[in-house]
């Protein structure tokens, strides 16, 4: 029976080439579509999963509801992870580690001791003993217990030893950083390469110990610069550890606020939820907690499996319509073997075994497709997938999922096929499957309201890209060269910045590493007004170093007052220049001349200069002040030319000059800015990707139903075509009806669309207003796409021979 089965559905598809080509490749684009998305999801989820004690791993953050605002932070004082281990039995162990630029992280040059070439690396974090051993790091060499437990140590990465080491034993080797020859470090541990499905990533992990703390923060509860993670007892109450957390407020944190008479920060403490996340979850789950990690986003991933699931419906539903629009050309099999004694479950299951075989047929088309795009997918969403052909469950899961598909796809059809009377059929008096169309009325509907919400949530998105992308910024970032890892040239750096000035490209240039752009220092501070510690406003600010060309340079507008002098010896010391919000959080009306503090050192507000965006624009602008100081990292230079090439060679030639030993390291301003917003111009790609996807789904089952319209409704064509009907009449009666679905579409999709992108711009503190015109748009696109889709076989009517057609019979 099965093999009579298959006979008979091989021959069904290669009697209508046509419809077979749309039934499979409709069923591949939507198995394509679902096979690249999974393989994402897979990936997304299967973060941090490797754990040993997986359960047992959090990461410790707290909340507080502050104007408003739920507020989410990891970063705790220096001595709150011994505290939490000492004070609560519930937890094993607690480590932390640190990766602000202020304190000597992220990038640095690196030498091996004896050796002169510095090599620019990244990857650098200060790290506990004890975090190796909660996070379960492996190590090739050295010991997990004791790798970091020494002053002056450091674990590299199996890649950076088999770089650095390729013929011999990394452990013991000395190796230099940022030039600094007085505090080297001894390797004493190299762990294998971190696997790109963890969310903890570096590169070097250099010991805590005796790492040369701020006099201030060893002991000291105010400043909040560590990450702290810890291992808990199997089956601990994690709810109730959270709540017995905040006695570390009451104990140690309101203590310090009272002895530095920060009493207005007492109420702030007390509102502190501390909250343990597990460890699996800081990946997909943290968008909201400031951290400052790059990580991925549990809403995207349901958003994209959501779109892989909506585009297979498509393909089902291109099944189905096909499959019930053809029905009058099945209609005398299914009388003929009914009258002669087929019972219907044959006919079910024959039908059944059909679906089946196109489903098999297109999981393969389909899969191979997936495999053939995985590069440009692996491209725009920067991933390194593949296609796990040598995994035991693989084919398995294709089968089964093949089969599934298949069948539920196919159930429908069978049903309706074979409820056919046989008396009916063989009077001819069954309709053509044309007039019975409400089922796929609908099914088209779903099909283009499906597409239409795609290509407003992909117009939204490059708007807002666009919008971002080329906001007024209140600086300038065009034509601005940023020379990178300029700390190795030490006491040159005057004279280099001399030298640059002297090339007539060069416009001017500033010597400082805090710059609008991810990767470059921050430094957070509460300052209050001078006179008013007790009582007065305290704002959380940013506190930058810069020099006194770094306003100029960076086009930023005073409003208020000056810019620093070299000619004011007091510039150099206790100046301050402001942001407009730090101003206005103050209750400023004239800051000029006002004096804040940060309780240690003071200033005199001499500028206010515009608000400008140093963060990505998902965040609002907050405070910031400008003091004069030494901060070398990096060496901005704004270009008067168009000729790059020329001035970066002179600019290398220069710095070969002053560094021989040091590679010549820079980027553009405008290109940093950017990469900020990389995650958001990736995700329109990916829509962009997806969106074409469905539309050409719905569109491959709009071209085969109307050309099966046309098949169906030949002699009524020939006859009004005989009578003189003009050409106009019969375009419109083909298509009238199809573009009446595309636009109850059109209706359904724009408050859907809407509702879903309103609820994306929210992550946004400066985003696009959704306009009619977004609308206006995708549903003309639909439109047009659907009257092209239609006019290639309405117009192909107009040229049927009326005697051929109506001499068939």
């Amino acid at each position: 029976m099965l093999k009579n089965h298959l006979k008979i559905a091989w021959r069904s598809i290669l009697k209508d080439k046509m419809f077979t080509f749309i039934k499979i490749g409709g069923f591949a684009v939507g198995i394509m579509a679902c096979v690249l998305i999974a393989l994402f999801i897979k990936d997304e989820l299967s973060y941090d999963k490797h754990y040993v004690h997986e359960k047992q791993i959090y990461r410790v953050y707290t909340q507080v509801m502050h104007k408003g605002e739920l507020i989410k932070w990891t970063h705790y004082p220096a001595p709150f992870a011994k505290a939490i281990k000492e004070d609560f039995p519930e937890i094993q162990k607690s480590g932390r580690f640190l990766t602000s630029e202020l304190f000597g992280t992220g990038n640095k040059e690196l030498r091996i001791e004896g050796e002169t070439e510095n090599i620019f690396e990244n990857g650098f974090i200060f790290a506990d003993q004890e975090l190796l051993e909660i996070l379960e790091i492996p190590l090739v060499q050295g010991s997990t217990k004791s790798a970091l437990s020494q002053p002056g140590t450091i674990v590299i990465s199996q890649s950076k030893a088999d770089k650095y080491f390729p013929n011999g034993d990394a452990i013991g080797k000395t190796l230099i950083l940022d030039n600094n020859t007085e505090k080297p470090y001894k390797i004493t541990g190299v762990m294998k390469d971190s696997p790109e499905n963890t969310h903890f990533k570096y590169n070097f992990l250099m010991t805590m110990v005796g790492r040369g703390f701020y006099p201030y923060e060893k002991h000291n509860w105010g400043a909040q610069n560590y990450h702290t993670y810890v291992l808990v007892n199997d089956n601990t109450n994690i709810r109730e550890l959270e709540q017995k957390m905040f006695s570390i407020v009451e104990d140690y944190m309101i203590p310090t606020a009272r002895e530095s008479n920060r009493l207005d920060k007492i109420d702030f403490l007390k509102s502190y939820q501390f909250k343990l996340q597990p460890v699996s979850d800081i990946h997909l789950k943290s968008t909201d907690i400031s951290d400052g990690l790059k990580h991925g986003d549990i809403r995207f991933v349901w958003l994209f499996g959501a779109i892989a699931v909506f585009i297979l419906l498509l393909a089902c539903v291109n099944f189905i319509n096909l499959s019930t629009a053809k029905s009058a050309n099945r209609a005398k099999e299914v009388g003929l073997r009914k009258t002669v004694g087929a019972f219907r479950k044959n006919l079910v299951s024959q039908f059944i075994t059909e679906s089946v075989l196109f489903s098999i047929i297109s999981f393969v088309l389909g899969v191979v497709l997936a495999w053939a795009l995985l590069p440009y997918f692996n491209t725009i969403a920067s991933k390194a997938l593949i296609v796990p052909w040598g995994q035991w469950w693989f084919l398995p899961v294709l089968l089964f999922s093949a089969l599934c598909i298949g069948i539920l796809a196919g159930l429908y059809p069978a049903f309706y096929l074979s409820a056919f009377r046989p008396v009916n059929v063989l009077k001819g008096s069954l309709s053509t499957g044309s007039k019975s169309g409400k089922l796929r009325s609908s099914l088209v509907v779903f099909q283009f309201t499906t597409s239409i919400v795609l290509i407003i949530g992909t117009l939204i998105i490059y708007q807002q890209m666009n919008y971002i992308l080329n906001k007024k910024l209140g600086y300038d970032k065009e034509q601005v060269l940023v020379i990178q890892g300029t700390k190795s040239l030490e006491n040159k750096t005057q004279n280099f910045k001399d030298q640059l000035l002297k090339l007539p490209e060069v416009k001017q240039v500033s010597v400082s590493d805090y710059l609008p752009i991810e990767g470059t220092k921050r430094n957070g501070n509460t300052f209050k007004e001078k006179g008013k510690e007790n009582d007065g406003i305290a704002v959380p600010a940013q506190r930058w170093e810069v020099d006194h060309d770094y306003i100029n340079t960076l086009g930023i507008h005073i409003k208020k007052g000056r810019d620093f002098s070299r000619e004011l010896a007091s510039d150099s010391t206790d100046a301050m220049v402001i942001n407009e919000i730090m101003a206005k959080s103050f209750g400023f009306e004239n800051p000029l001349g006002k004096k804040i503090t940060n309780g240690r050192e003071s200033w005199t507000i001499i500028g206010v200069v515009e608000d400008f965006h140093f963060e990505t624009l998902k965040n609002d602008i907050e405070p910031l002040a400008m003091a004069i100081n030494n901060s070398p990292g990096m060496i901005s230079v704004r270009l008067k030319t168009s000729h790059i090439n020329q001035v970066l060679k002179s600019i290398t030639t220069i710095w070969d000059q002053n560094v021989p030993n040091q590679s010549f390291r820079y980027s553009f301003l405008d290109q940093d800015f950017s990469k900020m917003h990389e995650d958001v111009q990736r995700i329109g790609k990916i829509f962009v990707s997806f969106a074409l996807f469905a539309i050409l789904v719905a569109c491959l089952g709009l071209f085969a139903l109307s050309a099966f319209m046309v098949e169906q409704r030949k002699k009524e064509i020939s006859i009004r075509l005989v009578l003189g009907a003009p050409f106009k009449s019969i375009y419109k009666l083909l298509t009238l009806d199809f573009l009446k679905l595309v636009i109850i579409s059109i209706s359904i999709a724009i408050p859907i669309g809407w509702y879903l992108m309103s609820r994306w711009l929210e992550d946004f503190a400066y985003r696009i207003n959704i306009g009619w015109g977004i609308f206006l748009i995708a549903g003309t696109l639909a439109i047009v796409v659907a009257i092209l889709t239609i006019s290639y076989q309405s117009i192909g009517a107009v040229f049927i021979k009326p005697l051929k057609s109506l001499r068939t019979e």
